[in-house]
C-alpha cells in the first residue's frame, strides 16, 4: 500500500484511534485480513467471521509486526475502531486508488473472468508496474484488499468483480471507480440467484454504467459476439470497443485453430495493426479471453505484435484452472476443478476432445471426471443431462459423474446419448472416482476434472499426480 500515517487513515475512515502512542506511524507494508499474511508494517482488519472472530488475533499480529488492526472495538494493542470493518475497507480502498492515478481495468461475466484477468494482467505487465486481483478474490472484502496492494509504481491496477445479485458491482465499482470496463459474456453461471439470463445481464451491465464518459477517458469494452453484453453499449457514455470473432469486431480473430495438443492459435486484429499469437493455455475458449485481453492492450498503447508477444507468452496464473500435468508415467491430468458452470463445462469438454486426438491414435482415451454444477436453480437438470449428452457427442471416451443427484442427471444424459451405456459410469465420490482411475487408467490417457467448487474434485486431480496409480484422496 502507500505509505499512510494511522491519523490519515483513521480521518478516512471516520474510525477512532486506541491504544496508538503516535499517530504519525505509518502503514507500510500489507493491508491483510489472515493474520498468516502480517509482515513488518502491516495493517490487519480484524472480520468477525462465522467461525473466527480477527480480533482474537490482534495481540499476535501486533507482535509479527503489524502496526495497528482495524476493528470494531477496542482489542489492547494499537487499532483504528470504526463501526463498519468492511465499509471502513472500503473506504480506504477508494481513498488509496483516488490518491494513486493509476490506470484501474474492471472486468466481469459469467465465465472466464479469472483466466482473462491474468492475461490481461501479464500483457500489461510487459509495459508497465501491474497489480491484479490474485485468484478469484472478487467480491466486496477481495477487491478492496487487491486495490490497497498497488503502491506508488503501480501504473495499471486490473480488478476482477464478481456479483451474485443487482447492485454488487454497483458496489464494487464506487469502491474502486474503473477507467475501462470489460464485460465478457452473458451465461447461466448462478441463473437460480439471478432468476434468468436478463438479470444476470442486468447486474453485469453495471459495470458499463459506471464508467466515465468518452471524453473523461471512459471506455467499455464488449463482447461482439454475445448479444446482451453488446446490447450494453447503450447503456454506457464511455466509448465502445468491440471484441470477437465477428466481422464488426474492433479486436478480432481470424484463422483460429487448435494446434496437436489443443492450444488456439489465431490471427490477431486491431485497429492499429495484425500479428499472430500461439497461446501456452489450452482450449478454444481462450481465444474470446485473449480478444478481450488485447482489445484493454490496444486502447492503453500496445501495438499488436507487443500484445501478440504477450499473449503468446501468457500462462495459467490461478490454481486449478485448466492445469495440465503429464505423469511420468504417461497419462496427462487435466484439473479445471476450481469452478463450473454450464458454459465453462462446455469449453473444458471441447479442450479435452481436442487434446485427446493425438493420444487417441495411439491408444489413449479421454475422460471426464465431472460433478455438480451448482447455482442453476430449474434449469439444473437439464443443464447437467446436456453436458452428460455433449461429452458423448464429442467423443469422450468416458464420463465419470461423481457424487449425488446431479452427478447421477449428468451420466443420464451420457447415458442416454450414448449407443450402450458403457461411456458413463456414477460414483458416490471423490475416492470412488479415485479407485475407478487407479485402476482403468493407462499411458497415453487425458482426465479432466472439473466440477462446482463446493464438490471439490481437486481432490482427485491432486490425488492422482499426488500418488500416481496409487493416489488417494486427501481429506478437506
Amino acid at each position: 500500500m502507500i505509505a499512510l500515517s494511522l491519523a490519515e487513515i483513521a480521518a478516512v475512515v471516520g474510525g477512532q484511534t486506541y491504544d496508538i502512542p503516535d499517530p504519525a506511524v505509518q502503514v507500510t507494508g500489507p493491508v491483510v485480513r489472515d493474520s498468516r499474511e502480517v509482515e513488518p508494517g502491516s495493517l490487519f482488519v480484524a472480520f468477525v467471521g462465522e467461525r473466527v472472530d480477527g480480533h482474537d488475533f490482534a495481540e499476535a499480529v501486533v507482535a509479527a509486526g503489524a502496526v495497528a488492526v482495524l476493528a470494531s472495538r477496542p482489542v489492547g494493542v494499537p487499532a483504528i475502531v470504526v463501526a463498519d470493518v468492511q465499509a471502513a475497507l472500503g473506504a480506504l480502498a477508494r481513498h488509496v486508488v483516488e490518491r494513486l492515478g493509476a490506470t484501474l481495468v474492471a472486468l466481469t461475466g459469467s465465465a472466464g473472468k479469472t483466466s482473462t484477468k491474468d492475461l490481461i494482467a501479464q500483457v500489461l505487465r510487459s509495459k508497465a508496474p501491474t497489480v491484479f486481483t490474485p485468484g478469484s478474490l472478487n467480491n466486496e472484502i477481495g477487491l478492496p484488499l487487491t486495490a490497497l496492494s498497488a503502491t506508488e509504481e503501480t501504473r495499471f491496477l486490473v480488478l476482477e468483480m464478481g456479483a451474485r445479485g443487482i447492485g454488487h458491482i454497483s458496489y464494487l465499482t464506487d469502491l474502486t471507480p474503473p477507467r475501462i470496463g470489460l464485460v465478457l459474456n452473458v451465461g447461466t453461471a448462478h441463473i437460480g440467484e439471478f432468476g434468468g439470463r436478463e438479470q444476470i445481464a442486468q447486474a453485469k451491465g453495471e459495470l458499463v454504467e459506471s464508467l466515465p464518459p468518452s471524453e473523461a477517458g471512459g471506455v467499455a469494452v464488449l463482447n461482439a459476439d454475445d448479444p446482451l453484453v453488446r446490447a450494453m453499449a447503450s447503456r454506457t457514455k464511455a466509448r465502445v470497443i468491440l471484441f470477437g470473432e465477428s466481422g464488426e469486431a474492433d479486436v478480432r480473430a481470424e484463422n483460429v485453430r487448435l494446434t496437436d495438443s489443443g492450444q488456439p492459435a489465431f490471427r490477431l486484429h486491431t485497429p492499429s495493426g495484425c500479428s499472430d499469437v500461439t497461446m501456452r493455455l489450452y482450449g478454444e475458449h481462450h481465444v474470446s479471453n485473449a480478444l478481450a485481453a488485447a482489445a484493454v492492450a490496444h486502447e492503453l498503447g500496445m501495438s499488436a505484435d507487443e500484445i501478440a508477444l504477450a499473449l503468446s507468452e501468457a500462462g495459467s496464473l490461478s490454481r486449478w484452472r485448466m492445469e495440465v500435468t503429464e505423469r511420468p508415467d504417461g497419462v496427462t491430468v487435466v484439473n479445471d476443478a476450481y469452478n463450473a458452470n454450464p458454459e465453462s463445462m462446455r469449453a473444458a469438454l471441447r479442450a479435452l476432445a481436442a487434446m485427446g486426438k493425438a493420444s487417441q491414435a495411439h491408444g489413449g482415451r479421454t475422460w471426464a471426471v465431472l460433478g455438480q454444477m451448482a447455482e442453476l436453480g430449474d434449469e439444473a437438470l437439464a443443464e447437467h443431462d446436456a453436458i452428460g449428452r455433449l461429452a458423448v457427442r464429442l467423443n469422450v471416451s468416458k464420463l465419470v459423474a461423481v457424487g449425488g443427484r446431479e452427478a447421477s442427471w449428468l451420466q443420464l444424459g451420457a447415458y442416454n446419448e450414448g449407443s450402450w451405456g458403457e461411456e458413463s459410469v456414477h460414483v458416490s465420490d471423490a475416492q470412488a472416482a479415485v479407485d475407478l482411475l487407479r485402476s482403468e487408467l493407462r499411458p497415453g490417457d487425458v482426465v479432466l476434472v472439473k466440477a462446482s467448487r463446493s464438490v471439490g474434485l481437486e481432490r482427485v486431480a491432486q490425488a492422482l499426480l499426488d500418488g500416481g496409480a496409487e493416489g488417494e484422496v486427501a481429506a478437506r
